[in-house]
Formats: C-alpha cells, sequence, structure tokens
C-alpha cells in the first residue's frame, strides 16, 4: 500500500510538471519577443 500511495504522488507531480512547462514555454516566448 505504501508503495501504491507513493507512485500516485509521482504520477500528480508529472501532470503538474507537464502544465507548468506548458506555462514556462509561454513565457519563453513572451520573453525571446520582448528581447527581439
Amino acid at each position: 500500500m505504501g508503495d501504491r500511495g507513493s507512485k500516485d504522488k509521482g504520477k500528480k507531480e508529472d501532470q503538474k510538471k507537464a502544465q507548468h512547462t506548458a506555462k514556462e514555454k509561454r513565457q519563453l516566448k513572451r520573453e525571446k519577443k520582448s528581447k527581439s
């Protein structure tokens, strides 16, 4: 049971990371536009 919980946490973290990267990519694009 303990292992299962840790695995679920990892999956949730991965999903959050994916959403974060999407937002980060948008920010990077904006930064590039402002710089150029």
